[in-house]
């Protein structure tokens, strides 16, 4: 739906005065843009930490109209990631042709650079040419040499947000969810997974459908949105990847999760040979069931970060989304598939 910026000064998603400001300086720069102050507001679906917007302005003699996105953080989100280290993240990728271009930032949000591709739907990830687009671009990403200590910062998040957890005032949730058991899972997993000569690259972290995008000109990929975005283990992001898959946020449930659309082994194992020869040497057999075993015991350190997160943002952010139940998904699945996974660790 596109609405004039006049005709949503009563919506709940009317722009606020210093995120019209600050587009307002941004057109400003295009001399073929007939009014800054004529923008078209267009709210986009599908974003679960903050509100995201596409912003269009008509310009002279017919052309093509002028578009930018902006971002509205959510409130109460910085719990979850460092603002400044993920704008500092996002001006070295896009300096690194990963991303789009920041334009212009305002207290609560940013305006960047709109790419003219299309955003993944669900059904996407499991089309195999853009699968394939997929886990050539994710290890592309994976080798970036952002600055930082290369580990995996996972663990320190999962303890970081189980703390956070606590201190909400959860006590029936604790209850229902385990909070207390939580930590010595953190424990078990981080015993059982972390080894010496472990892969570890620059990772996205929230790799979900929605922050893909594609050319569909030249098929190209686009990751977008890095605010949790560290080094890690490659086999958790890619593990994460996976869930995503069982997830469509564009229903009328958006919060329910459909494990049966998680892929199948030997779909699984042709995104890592991909994913492993992408960079010119063909993995051998070991190292691509190796990397399929890491992958598949990363998906319960996936299920305890996410459950963590919607029991958060349940408590700090004011989006539509039944973040409890999502939460109970994800620590219901974790429990499912622990034993299986961790049977020979």
């Amino acid at each position: 739906m596109v609405t004039a910026e006049k005709d949503v000064e009563n919506k709940e998603y009317r722009l606020p005065r210093e995120v019209k400001d600050a587009l307002q300086v941004v057109a400003s720069e295009w001399e073929d843009v007939i009014d800054s102050k004529a923008l078209q507001v267009i709210p986009l679906k599908g974003a679960l930490t903050n509100e995201v917007f596409q912003i269009k302005w008509p310009t002279r003699e017919g052309g093509p109209s002028r578009k930018v996105l902006v971002r509205i953080y959510g409130e109460g989100v910085d719990i979850f990631f460092d603002r400044e280290e993920e704008i500092r993240t996002f001006e070295f990728v896009s300096k690194h042709g990963q991303g789009p271009l920041l334009l212009e930032r305002f207290r609560n949000g940013r305006i960047e650079e709109f790419i003219r591709a299309r955003t993944l739907s669900a059904c996407d990830l499991r089309d195999p040419e853009i699968s394939a687009r997929i886990a050539a671009k994710m290890k592309e990403f994976h080798n970036l040499e952002v600055s930082g200590l290369k580990k995996a910062w996972v663990w320190d998040r999962l303890r970081n947000w189980l703390s956070a957890c606590k201190r909400l005032d959860l006590a029936e949730e604790a209850k229902s969810f385990g909070l207390d058991a939580i930590k010595d899972e953190i424990i078990l997993l981080e015993k059982s997974l972390s080894r010496d000569g472990e892969l570890i690259g620059f990772c996205h972290n929230d790799l979900q459908y929605g922050n893909i995008m594609i050319d569909e000109e030249n098929r190209s990929i686009t990751i977008i949105d890095y605010e949790y975005a560290s080094y890690n283990p490659v086999a958790y992001d890619i593990a994460n990847h996976f869930c995503e898959m069982a997830a469509d946020y564009h229903t009328e449930t958006p919060h329910i999760l459909d494990y049966s659309k998680y892929p199948g082994v030997e779909e699984r194992r042709r995104f890592l040979q991909i994913y492993l020869s992408s960079s010119g040497e063909k993995p051998g057999d070991s190292e691509v069931e190796m990397l399929l075993g890491d992958v598949e015991k990363y998906t319960l350190v996936s299920h305890l970060a996410w459950g963590l997160w919607g029991i958060i943002s349940e408590n700090v952010n004011q989006i539509d989304f039944d973040y409890m139940e999502y939460a109970r998904q994800r620590f219901e699945r974790y429990r499912q598939t622990k034993a299986k996974f961790l049977a020979n660790p």
